[in-house]
């Protein structure tokens, strides 16, 4: 009798190449405040957010991947065609069925053959397909995968909301996995804590749309927070499991050189990296500055705008750490890829391949 064969598994795995698409639109505090009955001090005071980036209506969560994907693809300098599985993080997309991830594999050229599912998992979720890549790729499921996370927040907010609304922004940020001789990616540190997951939730069920006696007096669901609650359990909690990833990668505080958490707020970026005790000279990720929370995206498209302005360099040790709705978290250890391709931003005429069937809501 014959046992059962399995492809030889590569050793480990390595990022080879990041890009990014901002939304097209600046906003900066003085535009939300009205709305808000709140100031641009008030909103820098609490978030350190000067600006964010939404995307205009006819911009939608697949465009926005598609050019993120796309770029990264480019900076791998492996074809979409050699793309064995295809993860894509978001809470945005406005589908059940069929998945945002098998219709991007088809819009950059992805063959048929490749895997390609979605994550649900808030503002962890990038961190999750992550972790699952690169453990296909040890095992020997998969060659390369591209990761994307792409959120359209905007969709999800409403201007008036003072927990959460004035902090989101729009975007999604792309890496490519690779085979490696060397760990370039270190163990995954994850989990949950379902007792505290209504502490980011949105404010309606869709049921209440089926069930109603008429579906328009029923709200359009939007994203809300305890603030208080997150702030607590990310800035006295998360490090710990943050430190968890590091010792699984057999290192320590002083070996990091950049630390890319997911863009919540300021303030928390900067107590979580004191916290951590990284060196004085370690870079830290403050993309939300002026990109927002893009939630799934935050982690990617910081790591993005760190390689493309040059204030990092591939082979670089980085700590990567999302956490968020559910309350999910996922941290691990990388290292940086060398190439990052186009310019972090979204561009309308780029080249795509749009059909009007997935243009869900364009122009309405």
């Amino acid at each position: 009798m014959t046992g059962i064969s399995y492809r030889r598994p590569s050793s480990y795995s390595r990022l080879i190449g990041v890009g990014g698409a901002r939304g097209d639109r600046i906003v900066p505090n003085g535009d939300l405040a009205e709305a808000l009955e709140r100031d641009d001090e008030w909103i820098r005071r609490r978030t350190g957010i000067i600006t964010r980036r939404h995307a205009s209506r006819e911009v939608l969560v697949q465009h926005l991947a598609e050019q993120a994907a796309r770029a990264a693809l480019d900076a791998s300098g492996v074809p979409a065609g050699e793309m064995d599985v295809i993860i894509v993080s978001t809470v945005t997309w406005m589908k059940m069925t069929p998945g945002l991830a098998p219709l991007l594999g088809a819009r950059v050229g992805a063959s048929p053959s490749a895997a390609a599912y979605d994550v649900n998992a808030g503002c962890a979720g990038f961190c999750y397909a992550i972790a699952q890549a690169d453990a296909m790729i040890r095992s020997g499921l998969a060659r390369h995968a591209l990761v994307v996370g792409a959120e359209k927040l905007v969709d999800f907010t409403d201007p008036t909301e003072r927990t959460i609304s004035f902090i989101l922004g729009d975007g999604a940020g792309a890496v490519v996995l690779g085979p490696s001789d060397t760990p370039g990616v270190g163990p995954t540190v994850w989990g949950s804590d379902g007792r505290k997951g209504d502490a980011i939730r949105t404010t309606h069920d869709w049921l209440e749309y089926k069930y109603a006696d008429d579906f328009r007096d029923v709200p359009w669901p939007t994203a809300e927070q305890d603030g208080p609650t997150i702030f607590r359990w990310a800035t006295s909690v998360a490090p710990h499991f943050a430190a968890q990833a590091i010792e699984a990668a057999g290192l320590t505080p002083a070996d990091i050189d950049v630390f890319i958490p997911h863009q919540a707020n300021l303030r928390i970026v900067e107590t979580m990296a004191h916290t951590l005790g990284l060196r004085e000279d370690a870079v830290i990720a403050r993309d939300v500055i002026d990109t927002g929370n893009t939630s799934g995206a935050s982690v990617p498209l910081a790591m993005e705008r760190l390689l493309r302005e040059g204030t990092v360099h591939g082979g670089q040790t980085a700590l990567l750490f999302g956490f968020g709705a559910g309350l999910c978290y996922a941290s691990q250890v990388v290292e940086l890829p060398d190439a990052v391709g186009g310019d972090g931003e979204y561009h309308a005429d780029a080249p795509t391949a749009m059909s009007e069937s997935e243009e869900i809501g364009a122009g309405e």
